[in-house]
């Protein structure tokens, strides 16, 4: 696998949390900013899937914005 060296810029505080957690589970800091970015896009993959998979639920639907206000409002006063 190629890498690629980047520099970042941590806060002092940012940077003593990673460090005590790397540490705590035994890895380099590399290692750790690695994880963290591997788990953070696949959050936001996972996300984007369920946003766009709502989107094409609400279009089929025909609902607009107001709609869903409305549905959210009926639903907490137990009117569903």
């Amino acid at each position: 696998m190629k890498t690629q060296t980047v520099n970042i810029s941590f806060s002092d505080e940012l940077l003593k949390d990673i460090d005590a957690v790397s540490h705590e589970e035994a890895r380099t800091r590399s290692e750790f900013i690695r994880e963290a970015a591997r788990a953070y896009i696949a959050r936001k993959r996972v996300w984007k899937g369920i946003f766009q998979s709502t989107a094409k639920h609400v279009k089929s639907l025909g609902l607009k914005e107001k709609d869903i206000a409305g549905a959210i409002a009926n639903y907490r006063q137990g009117k569903s």
